[in-house]
């Protein structure tokens, strides 16, 4: 017996109480708000850590940071959302801190402290792929710190950073679709959800990839043209 598509279901209210197109709506607009809110947080985290290794005050604060930057890249960020909700609350209390995460609240900020451990590094990079005798000319014309900072480097180094941020940026959109994990009613939490009712995986998943596409799609293009801009 051959298998027959059927995409009505996607857009069928009377499948389950969340399904039809308001509930696409609203996973939706989930899914940007988290990206928007992590990928902000994200970038003045990265800002804040990459100016801290880049130019440490105080010794034991940059290999805090340093640590911080490591454990977020080196481990899973499914990892991270499922031990924000589940085990930094044990930890709390084990410690007499009382600690209550809720999901919205963990997957949050798992998604913006992984984005900002990967954004401190851009930011490092960028400032320190400009050519070291720029901060010697610089310092020979007498120039202070900031204005060294403000009219040399930063405007270079922006333009070297901003590509890397757009490409992070279009990654972390498609890592929301890990709040799934703890019920944030997401697309996938939707889509798994819809499927549960309708027995039909097929269609729905294929018309989440549809929505990630419409969303990722112009992000991708313009990352492209930012590009070609530093290249030239």
């Amino acid at each position: 017996m051959s298998y027959v598509p059927d995409f009505t279901v996607v857009y069928m209210s009377t499948a389950c109480e969340i399904c039809g197109p308001l509930a696409w709506l609203n996973a939706a607009g989930v899914t940007l708000a988290y990206a928007v809110g992590t990928i902000v947080g994200g970038l003045i985290i990265g800002v804040i850590c990459g100016v801290i290794l880049l130019f440490p005050l105080y010794y034991g604060l940059p290999m805090l940071v340093y640590g911080y930057v490591q454990f977020f890249r080196c481990t899973p960020l499914l990892v991270q959302i499922v031990w924000f909700f589940y085990a930094l609350p044990m930890v709390g209390n084990a410690v007499g801190l009382g600690i209550n995460m809720p999901a919205w609240m963990a997957a949050g900020l798992g998604l913006t402290l992984y984005m900002g451990a990967f954004s401190s590094e851009i930011f490092r990079a960028g400032i320190m792929s400009i050519d070291r005798g720029q901060w010697q000319a610089a310092r020979a014309l007498g120039m202070t710190y900031l204005q060294l900072m403000r009219r040399i480097i930063l405007p270079q180094a922006s333009r070297r950073m901003v590509p890397p941020f757009v490409n992070q940026s279009v990654l972390q959109l498609k890592n929301t679709s890990l709040l799934y994990v703890v019920a944030v009613p997401d697309l996938m939490y939707t889509s798994s959800v819809m499927t549960a009712f309708t027995y039909r995986p097929l269609e729905v998943y294929t018309f989440v990839a549809l929505l990630y596409f419409l969303m990722l799609y112009p992000m991708t293009v313009f990352s492209k043209r930012l590009e070609s801009r530093v290249d030239n």
